[in-house]
């Protein structure tokens, strides 16, 4: 009888597990690194098409660090929101609605005619962006095998890059013969094509269905998607045979802000339970520091050139090659360090540091090094930053994974707001400045060092924590 029972019952842990790399493993990857290729282009559309827009609204120094700043400002927002509401409603509506109101917000953003304008759409338009991150990361997360979770996000992070770097071949095709408007036209209807695409594409969570204990109507048919020898109408209920149930103590009876009030509470208090309570804070003094680095220079990075004589188009494609290849080798990178662990990661920032310094220093100034390393440096920059972003969302249960990664873009994103004001106001002004704001960058890429070298030490706490009370399981190991 008991046998019987157990077998209608699916351990979804060991079933995700037990697949390894599926057809449909690799269609969720496919499908999630384009909404992130489009994430990335909406975004970063801004940095390549400022030289245009300073002329075109004779922007000074500090109103073009408001106008970089104010898509970030709306990402760090939006990286709260949305992922908080994902965790309620699930991943794909959240990915879906996210990606629908960016490419209307970056459409509209072509009829921007004043600075003022420019920053209200770029912020709105950043609330969209950042809302998607974290429910594609959770998404990607709970359906990959042990040993791929990681690595998966830096994969759909390599869509972001792509993105970002496309952006400049975008701007360098369209912009000069047909003004920065239609940069802006062009891209936001490709993302609407998109969302269109998504709606007939993309999955929901397996897992985060299990863990909110969704109908059997709705998780059973995801179950066959992974594969389809199995039957799944023989199982009448699911289970995550690696994550304790997580029980709410809000009620439908109480008031609806006192039960949202509640369940925010609850969500926070296990973003520190236990290891977790070293761990959170690790990964936002982490990601902070390496988000100041890439923004610095995603915002700055072709000023920053032009100022050190480098010619606009030609910094544009430096800019852009460099983060293409940084987001490579941050899957690379990745593909090591996941079976080896976190401190691994450390190699990128620690080689970039006397890069930046050099830049700096102003010792190779001009000379036939110059170039060569200002394009290694931004490679070493995103290849950390890809790892990093990797290890945000990978330590929390799937009831709060999204919001454990939306809170870690949130911190992150101060640095971000922080980059492009501290930038315009500091390392604009002339070529001394700019050489001050790669000195910058070389601090920072040290607090990423320093911040990994502590997460590795605290994640090995948290594998000793859940061993004998949960089945370890490889979404809480980040390495194996």
């Amino acid at each position: 009888m008991a046998s019987s029972a157990e077998s209608r019952t699916l351990d979804v842990t060991k079933f995700l597990e037990g697949r390894g790399m599926t057809r449909f493993h690799i269609q969720l990857l496919l499908i999630s690194s384009v909404v992130t290729f489009f994430d990335g282009l909406d975004f970063s559309l801004i940095a390549f098409t400022l030289p245009y827009l300073r002329d075109a609204m004779h922007l000074t120094d500090e109103m073009t660090g408001f106008v970089s700043s104010a898509a970030f400002l709306g990402q760090m927002i939006g990286s709260l929101v949305g992922s908080y509401i994902a965790d309620m409603i699930g991943r794909r509506p959240v990915i879906l609605w996210c990606t629908v109101l960016s490419a209307v917000l970056t459409f509209v953003t072509g009829f921007a005619d004043t600075p003022e304008m420019l920053i209200v759409l770029r912020f709105l338009g950043g609330l969209a962006i950042g809302g998607l991150l974290a429910p594609a990361w959770s998404l990607n997360i709970e359906s990959m095998p042990a040993g791929k979770k990681a690595t998966a996000v830096t994969i759909i992070m390599l869509g972001f890059s792509f993105g970002a770097a496309a952006a400049g071949q975008v701007t360098n095709f369209l912009a000069p013969q047909y003004g920065w408007q239609m940069v802006f036209f062009a891209c936001g209807a490709a993302t609407l094509v998109l969302a269109v695409f998504l709606q007939f594409t993309l999955p929901e969570s397996l897992r985060w269905l299990v863990a909110k204990e969704r109908p059997r109507a709705k998780i059973a048919p995801l179950v066959s998607r992974f594969d389809p020898a199995v039957d799944p109408g023989r199982y009448e209920s699911f289970y995550l045979s690696d994550e304790a149930r997580f029980q709410s103590g809000a009620t439908s009876e109480q008031p609806w802000i006192e039960r949202t009030f509640r369940n925010f509470t609850e969500t926070m208090q296990r973003l520190f339970k236990g290891a977790l309570a070293f761990i959170t804070p690790v990964i936002w003094f982490t990601y902070f520091f390496s988000s100041f680095a890439i923004y610095l220079k995603a915002s700055f990075g072709v000023l920053f050139m032009e100022a050190l004589g480098i010619e606009r188009t030609m910094a544009a494609n430096i800019a852009s090659i460099g983060g293409l290849i940084g987001a490579v080798g941050g899957v690379m990178l990745l593909m090591f360090t996941e079976k080896k662990g976190p401190i691994w990661i450390a190699l990128a920032p620690l080689f970039g540091i006397p890069l930046a310094l050099l830049i700096g220093s102003g010792l190779i100034d001009g000379g036939s090094l110059f170039v060569p390393i200002i394009l290694i440096g931004s490679i070493t920059i995103g290849a950390g930053h890809a790892a990093v972003i990797s290890m945000t969302s990978i330590y929390y249960p799937s009831v709060v994974r999204s919001t454990g990664g939306g809170w870690a873009s949130f911190m992150a994103k101060f640095a971000a707001v922080a980059a492009p004001i501290v930038g315009g106001y500091w390392f604009l002004a002339d070529r001394r400045a700019v050489l001050d704001g790669y000195v910058f960058t070389a601090l920072c890429l040290a607090g990423v060092v320093i911040g990994i070298v502590a997460l590795a030490y605290f994640a090995k706490r948290l594998m000793a924590e859940q061993a004998p009370e949960e089945l370890v399981s490889a979404e809480a190991q980040p390495a194996e």
